[in-house]
C-alpha cells in the first residue's frame, strides 16, 4: 500500500497544481481567461465563478473535512477538465494537453484515494 499512497500523493498534487494554477491565472488576468472562454463558446461571466470553485474544491479535496464535500470536489474537476479537453478538441486549438493531464491527475486521484480508503 505504500506505492499507492505515493502515486495518491503524487497525483493528488498535480491536479492540486493544475486547478490552483487555473483558479490564480483567472483571478490575476482576467481578460486573458475571457478570451479563452470566448474562444471556447462560454460566457465569461463564469471566470470568477469557476476560479472560486476550483480553490474551494482543492481546499475540499486537501482538508479532507467532509468526504461528501471531497466527493463534489473530485466530481467538479473531473467535469471540469473533461468540459476543457472536450471544448480545446472541438475547436481545434491544439491546447487540450492541459485539461487531459488534469483529467488524469483527478481519475488517478480518486481511484488511489477509494484504495486507500478500503484498505484501511
Amino acid at each position: 500500500m505504500k506505492i499507492t499512497k505515493y502515486v495518491y500523493w503524487g497525483s493528488t498534487g498535480l491536479m492540486c497544481l493544475v486547478f490552483t494554477f487555473s483558479a490564480v491565472m483567472y483571478f490575476s488576468n482576467f481578460e486573458w481567461a475571457a478570451g479563452y472562454f470566448e474562444r471556447l463558446g462560454y460566457p465569461t461571466w463564469l471566470v470568477y465563478p469557476s476560479a472560486t470553485a476550483k480553490v474551494l474544491g482543492v481546499l475540499a479535496v486537501l482538508t479532507n473535512r467532509s468526504y461528501m464535500l471531497k466527493e463534489w470536489a473530485y466530481a467538479g474537476f473531473f467535469f471540469d477538465a473533461l468540459l476543457a479537453f472536450s471544448s480545446h478538441t472541438i475547436v481545434g486549438d491544439g491546447e487540450g494537453g492541459i485539461a487531459l493531464v488534469a483529467l488524469l491527475a483527478v481519475i488517478v486521484s480518486r481511484y488511489t484515494q477509494f484504495r486507500l480508503q478500503g484498505s484501511s
